[in-house]
């Protein structure tokens, strides 16, 4: 079941709020050299440069942790994607794991490293906040919204099969048992960070028993939260009202189906200013996994270009977790300090000329 300790001390990130991200409670030893051992999956791509750069950030902060190599290249077992028993290993032996972006194959292949991840350590909630940035404008103010994603199941179950040719079927699968966890959880957020109302994002207009199910499931769950209001709403119709007026989704926890949830947060993480500034969670009962959600962006690996801020703020709600908050917390006014310094120290993705050494140069200087 599910841990109640949620982070009641409420740490005050300036960019990402309060973080209520403890499903797994973390009990974690440190090593002979006082310090925390985290799993690190550096990733594909321009995985490599970013994972440099939050490394070098970590040692000039000081942070007590040694970050353990975790290969996940995938390997075929009983005719499915794996990954391999040595970082399973790591991560159950460490508890919790950071994650640079690993690159989904298209088509035939392996299955999705994230999904496959996520299905073998139960990572059953995905937690994806976006809040404005100062110092980095966009058409979009005061955005402050929190989206937890069911993460196991729906229509990324991988259930499919060819009926006639020309004819695929994909099952989505919604049971009660996963609905019920990421529900409770989404409850359990809201009240650690003193939000008061859960809004439930559905289609079940359409799909009357799936979505159906997780809707009467989270009627079910709110009796046990009396001090939370539940509220309902169809996803199409949340699409247009978070991008006409974001700002009405400020004091709720919206939780929702896998596939709504992915969409609806990266349609929340432009608003902000895209996936390189949006931080993310992957909860479970055992570890918890903490990663950079954008691309692998091989068109520019290599070239000392990459923005390596999702994956330093994604770091920062994992040293929250861990009970580590006063180094997040120093970490992450670091790195919005050098965002909003100005264009020079920004990544050309965020409208800047800086490079990726550069920015991370910045943000040791920033370091307070």
């Amino acid at each position: 079941m599910l841990s109640s300790r949620l982070f009641a001390r409420r740490t005050a990130f300036t960019a990402t709020r309060s973080y209520a991200t403890n499903v797994a409670k973390y009990n974690g030893v440190k090593n002979a050299n006082g310090n925390y051992v985290v799993s690190f999956i550096e990733g594909d791509g321009i995985g490599i440069e970013i994972s440099k750069a939050v490394k070098k950030i970590y040692a000039a902060a000081e942070v007590p942790i040694e970050w353990e190599s975790c290969d996940v290249t995938p390997i075929i077992k009983d005719g499915n994607t794996a990954i391999p028993q040595a970082a399973i290993d790591s991560i159950n032996k460490n508890l919790v794991a950071l994650k640079g972006p690993l690159a989904t194959p298209v088509g035939k292949g392996h299955r999705s490293l994230n999904l496959t991840l996520r299905k073998t350590f139960d990572l059953f909630a995905n937690v994806r906040p976006a809040k404005s940035i100062e110092g980095y404008a966009t058409p979009y103010e005061n955005v402050d919204t929190v989206l937890i994603r069911e993460n196991t199941e729906g229509e990324y179950s991988g259930i499919e099969h060819t009926v006639v040719p020309g004819v695929v079927q994909s099952i989505k699968l919604i049971t009660r048992e996963a609905s019920e966890k990421v529900i409770k959880y989404a409850f359990e957020y809201a009240r650690a960070i003193n939000r008061k109302k859960i809004l439930v994002v559905h289609k079940a207009t359409i799909m009357k028993l799936s979505d159906g199910l997780f809707v009467e499931t989270a009627k079910e769950v709110a009796k046990a939260f009396p001090d939370v209001s539940l509220d309902f709403e169809i996803i199409d119709n949340t699409a247009l009202k978070v991008v006409t007026k974001p700002s009405q989704y400020n004091d709720v926890v919206m939780v929702m189906p896998n596939l709504y949830g992915d969409i609806m947060s990266d349609l929340a993480s432009g608003l902000i200013g895209g996936l390189g500034l949006t931080p993310s969670g992957n909860m479970g009962d055992k570890v918890s996994i903490f990663e950079a959600v954008h691309g692998s962006a091989p068109d520019i690996a290599g070239q000392n270009k990459a923005n390596p801020t999702a994956l330093l703020l994604s770091s920062c709600i994992m040293l929250q977790h861990m009970g580590l908050e006063q180094y997040g917390e120093r970490i992450q006014k670091a790195v919005l300090k050098t965002i909003a310094s100005g264009k020079e120290n920004r990544t050309g993705d965020l409208k800047g000329s800086a490079s990726t050494s550069h920015f991370t140069e910045q943000v040791i200087k920033n370091l307070e």
